[in-house]
């Protein structure tokens, strides 16, 4: 349609929404349907924190508010970050939004230019090079493999980075694979990025609380204290929390972006939500002792579920160190047909196949940039777990 953005044509949906969504409309139908799609906690959000939504409520806080954030939702950012990374922030070095989508969105579409790259690792996050497309930039696609537990080397960092790299964007524990840096690990990074003093960090570190057996957490501009000036954090309270309807993300960086950032959003969305910013004071002030306990049900699904697809012909699933998802390769399935007929010739056929015969709806791998694999969510029952791993099994071995 000649009407629209040309812009537009440069992005895609978001495929883990589209899923959710088709499995959705399947269940509407009648269909038996186990969505492992979503990446949102099952657990409700903690009675806490609702109370202090329900209290702001009643005291009338659901006027308006500063663009991106009230002075105690700032503040309370500031002692999160100090309290679980070691890094001192002021609340002008903060900024609150609508999710971290939204944080990270902004932060791109304040700094990049045409032609501007950021470079980005694979497996990534869906929304990563869609979101910098549209900011105008252009995202080159660093390849993490199978091999290397999915995470980035130094040396495949050096090479995607050219005189026009603006941003690295970092995610660990990662979305899709669940992958987290050990401090070496990410050191190693760093060292990379010193030797670059154009490109900024940007580090998504929406899982940091969900890490299992003995995963030590860091964030970039911890283990580099070098690269603080160049680096937005970038964090929220939807999965830690279980808020992930309550909208909000927020980041710490130099006061410049912060700014840049803010004069953004207030010619877009404006403020988040009021009364989830009391809720979210709440929930990083308050109470943390649910996290651990939450985690403990993460990692028990995190077991089952590498064991069973472990178990599925032709399917071979990683354990990973945090978030609540597994990325596991289906090399091993390529190329046969299903019982209906259809030819698995890639990952999205496996994944349209599994939902169509077996009622379980998963992302494929294509969608976060390596292939052929896909994605599972566990954060659901262990019942609907052990059911979907059981078809999926039962999938695998029909194949021929």
């Amino acid at each position: 349609m000649a009407f629209l953005s040309d812009n537009l044509a440069r992005v895609k949906p978001s495929p883990t929404i589209a899923v959710t969504t088709k499995a959705a409309e399947l269940k509407a139908e009648g269909r038996d349907v186990i969505g492992l799609g979503a990446g949102e906690p099952d657990f409700d959000t903690p009675q806490n924190i609702k109370d202090a939504a329900k209290a702001a409520i009643d005291a009338g806080k659901t006027k308006y508010t500063a663009v991106d954030g009230i002075p105690d939702l700032k503040k309370a950012i500031c002692a999160k970050f100090k309290r679980d990374n070691g890094l001192d922030y002021t609340p002008a070095q903060v900024t609150v939004g609508t999710g971290g989508k939204q944080v990270l969105y902004n932060a791109l579409v304040a700094t990049l230019n045409a032609g501007d790259e950021v470079v980005i690792p694979a497996p990534y996050w869906v929304s990563y090079p869609d979101m910098v497309l549209l900011a105008g930039g252009e995202p080159v696609i660093a390849e993490a493999t199978a091999e290397t537990a999915y995470k980035l080397t130094p040396e495949t960092l050096e090479a995607a980075i050219t005189p026009r790299t603006k941003w690295l964007i970092f995610n660990s524990p990662s979305n899709p694979t669940g992958a987290g840096y050990t401090w070496d690990e990410l050191k190693a990074l760093t060292e990379v990025l010193m030797r670059h003093p154009h490109v900024w960090v940007m580090s998504d570190d929406m899982y940091e609380h969900l890490v299992y057996d003995d995963f030590k957490f860091c964030t970039p501009a911890e283990v580099e204290p070098a690269l603080y000036e160049r680096t937005l954090t970038v964090n929220g309270v939807s999965k830690a929390y279980a808020m992930t309807g309550w909208r909000i993300g927020y980041a710490a960086g130099p006061v410049e972006i912060i700014k840049a950032m803010g004069k953004i959003q207030s010619q877009s969305t404006s403020n988040p939500c009021s009364v989830s910013q009391w809720a979210a004071v709440e929930a990083l002030t308050g109470p943390q002792d649910y996290i651990a306990e939450n985690n403990k049900i993460f990692q028990r699904r995190r077991d089952l579920v590498v064991e069973m697809l472990n178990a599925a012909e032709g399917v071979e699933c990683p354990v990973p160190e945090g978030a609540f998802y597994v990325y596991p390769s289906i090399a091993g399935c390529i190329g046969k047909t299903s019982e209906a007929g259809t030819v698995i010739a890639d990952d999205e056929a496996f994944a349209t196949a599994l939902l169509e015969e077996k009622g379980v709806a998963v992302v494929f791998g294509a969608a976060f940039g390596t292939s052929p694999c896909f994605r599972v969510s566990y954060a659901t029952s262990d019942d609907a777990l052990r059911e979907a791993c059981t078809r999926i099994q039962a999938f695998c071995a029909s194949l021929r």
